[in-house]
Order: structure tokens, then C-alpha cells, then sequence
């Protein structure tokens, strides 16, 4: 099959496309140059019609695929869809809806947390993807036909697998546990994270509050930089450039041409200025200004155990269940209900989740239920009251 090279054809096609119940939709794209990944191939496929469209085609107009990414009656289906979404985002400012992603579904029927795709076709369809064309250069053209096999199979498939994915589902009553999950997908946040909360995807140990201010403001200035020249983070200034920017403080370019982190020359280049610009910014703050060190959180004494308790109940539940333990609770949600209990407002106290694990796990908290090991598994049951 040839890709879609005009936006004629592209318009029939979504106008076809937009009479069916769902659509699968995947990208190819490239990243490794740029800050903002390259749209190079769309797939879309329903019942009656399965295209590739070429973006990359000269006079291209996507604007018929996104109004089909915008069309309410239509469900679009991706697996594992944030960085597809990102991408359709960024191009034609939408976020497609309604939307069903794969992979969070897959977590529902007891797939695991993060199931491949071609391992979800194997087990719900018994289909076979070829993986070789995954980490092709998806720029040239022509593009060979194992990579458009390869590409088509990506939204093929899935029609199959979104199928099962729906039955399982409903055959289980699970249909609203996706919702959450499918509300952050939605959420533009999620795809446009604000400059000034760049310091936060950088690891390091920062020891004091003037540390972290110079973190932010550099950060902030690094992320706007790459956003701007279009270029990864890392070619833009490496992560532990600026952790020994943030400790160290440089004033002048002398000061900054002695950090070891820092390619030679780099001080008296423009962005050396602006990165000196902005390590003063931070250092005119006051001190009544400076952020707050984010204090770790020392658990109360007996909370480590009670948090072990709780892992080997989420275990059991989601055993039993069928079910990943990240769509009920995140560590960090275990320890919020070890310590605060039904106080905490964490996600495993409500709706659902709290059906199938935050009701038992209060039990066991309160002492009302206990783990034993017997006949070679743990299990869990009731304490009789005292006296």
C-alpha cells in the first residue's frame, strides 16, 4: 500500500474514516535531533478502510486527520498514546477525543503495567508483528515496503486487540476503571509543561535553597532555548552542566570556563551570556524569595512495616483480580494511607479501587484483618474482636 501524498485524497479518506464507529491511529516519527519529535507517517485504519499518509508530501495539509482526531462520534484508538498525542497536540493544537489507549486497558484485563504491542497482538489476536522496520529512518523516501508493512500492521492489529481489550472489559464491568487514566491523556498539561517546572525532569542532590533558585532560572532558560533552536535538551546544555552550575554559581566567564562540565568556549558564546544572565537573576533574589527545599518525608515509627503489609495485600488483590497494581496505587499512595489512613485522599480510597483494595486495606491498618502464610500462598483473614 502507498502512502497518501495529497490532501485530496487525505479528505476522502477521514471523510470515510469518519463514519466509523473507532479508528486505530499510530505515528512514526524522529526526535533525535530536534526538541519537538518530526511527524513522518500517520496510520489509520477501520473496518472498511486502512491508509498511510505521508505528512512529509509536499503541499500536505493535515487539516483533514485532525479534524477527525477532534470528531466526537469517533473513538480513536492508540496503544501506549502519549507521545502520539504530544505530537498531534503540538501540530494541530487538539487532543484527540474520545480516546482509548491500548496499553492502559491491557493494565485492566491483567496484561501487566506496560504491555508491548506486539505482545498484546500475539495474546489477543495470535497476529505476529515484524519488529525490524521499528528504528528505521522514517525520513527518507521512498519508504520501503517492510517499513509501510510494518506501519499498516501497526493500526491493523490493534482494530483486533482494541476488540478483545472492549469485551474483556465489559464482560468483567471494568469499562469505567480507564477513566482517570484516559482523563490524564486528555489533559494538555500533560503534553506542555511550563519552563518554569523544567528543573523538576533534572536528577541531582540540590543541598540549599540558593542551589535550587539558580536550578530553576537555568532550567527554565535551558528548556526555552531548546524549545526556540528546536534542538534536544541535552544539545542545548547537558543536565550535569547544570547541576554544577547551580552548586558551583559561576558570576563571570572566567568562573564559568573552570566548571568541568562546561565545552570549552562555551563562556563566551551567546548562550554562555544568557546562561550567566540568568545564574544572576537567581542569585539577586532575596533571601525572604528563595524556594523552599523540599523536606523527605520521615515516616512515623512502624510505618515501613505497615507499608510492606499493605505491597503484599496489593500484590494478592491484583492476583487475584487480574489486574496492574499502578492502575490501584503508586508506592507513594501506600505510604500516604500507612500513615494518614482514611485521611490520605489517595486515589485507593474511592470508587472502584477502594471496592477491590482500599476497604481491605483500612481493615488491615485498623487490625481487623491480618496476612497469613498457609498452604504455601499468603492470605488474608479476618481478626475476631477482642473480648
Amino acid at each position: 500500500m502507498e502512502p497518501i501524498t495529497s490532501t485530496s485524497a487525505l479528505a476522502q479518506a477521514c471523510d470515510t474514516l469518519g463514519k466509523a464507529e473507532f479508528v486505530t491511529v499510530d505515528t512514526e516519527f524522529i526526535r533525535e535531533t530536534t526538541f519537538w519529535p518530526e511527524l513522518c507517517l500517520i496510520q489509520m485504519a477501520s473496518d472498511e478502510l486502512a491508509v498511510l499518509v505521508d505528512p512529509l508530501a509536499p503541499g500536505m495539509d493535515l487539516t483533514p486527520f485532525f479534524e477527525l482526531m477532534a470528531n466526537p462520534a469517533v473513538i480513536k484508538v492508540f496503544h501506549a498514546a502519549r507521545q502520539d498525542i504530544e505530537i498531534i497536540y503540538k501540530q494541530g493544537g487538539i487532543i484527540p477525543a474520545p480516546l482509548f489507549d491500548t496499553q492502559i486497558a491491557a493494565m485492566a484485563c491483567g496484561f501487566g503495567e506496560a504491555i508491548a504491542y506486539d505482545q498484546l497482538v500475539a495474546r489477543t489476536t495470535n497476529g505476529h508483528i515484524d519488529k525490524s522496520s521499528r528504528f528505521t529512518d522514517w525520513r527518507a523516501r521512498p519508504l520501503s515496503q517492510s517499513q509501510l508493512d510494518y506501519a499498516l500492521a501497526d493500526v491493523t492489529y490493534l482494530r483486533d486487540a482494541y476488540r478483545a481489550l472492549k469485551k474483556t472489559l465489559a464482560y468483567k464491568d471494568r469499562e469505567d476503571w480507564l477513566a482517570g487514566e484516559m482523563a490524564t491523556l486528555s489533559s494538555p498539561e500533560t503534553y506542555d509543561m511550563p519552563p518554569e517546572l523544567a528543573h523538576t525532569r533534572i536528577k541531582g542532590r540540590i543541598k540549599k535553597p540558593i542551589e535550587l533558585a539558580v536550578l530553576k532560572e537555568i532550567a527554565a532558560w535551558r528548556e526555552r532555548e531548546a524549545r526556540n533552536k528546536n534542538q534536544p535538551r541535552g544539545r542545548v546544555l547537558k543536565d550535569d552542566a547544570l547541576m554544577e552550575i547551580a552548586q558551583q554559581q559561576p558570576r563571570t566567564e572566567e568562573a564559568m570556563a573552570r566548571l568541568r562540565s562546561i565545552p570549552r568556549g562555551y563562556e563566551k558564546s551567546q548562550s554562555g551570556r544568557d546562561l550567566l544572565a540568568a545564574t544572576a537573576r537567581a542569585l539577586a533574589l532575596p533571601k525572604a524569595d528563595l524556594p523552599v527545599l523540599p523536606r523527605p518525608q520521615v515516616l512515623p515509627e512502624g510505618t515501613g512495616a505497615a507499608v510492606d503489609f499493605l505491597k503484599v495485600l496489593l500484590k494478592i488483590v491484583t492476583e487475584e483480580e487480574g489486574v496492574a497494581a499502578k492502575l490501584i496505587a503508586t508506592s507513594d499512595d501506600l505510604e500516604k494511607l500507612a500513615t494518614k489512613g482514611e485521611e490520605s485522599g489517595v486515589a485507593a480510597l474511592s470508587g472502584w479501587r477502594r471496592r477491590l483494595f482500599g476497604e481491605r486495606a483500612l481493615e488491615l491498618l485498623a487490625g481487623k484483618s491480618a496476612l497469613v502464610y498457609r498452604n504455601r500462598k499468603v492470605e488474608i483473614v479476618p481478626v475476631p474482636p477482642s473480648g
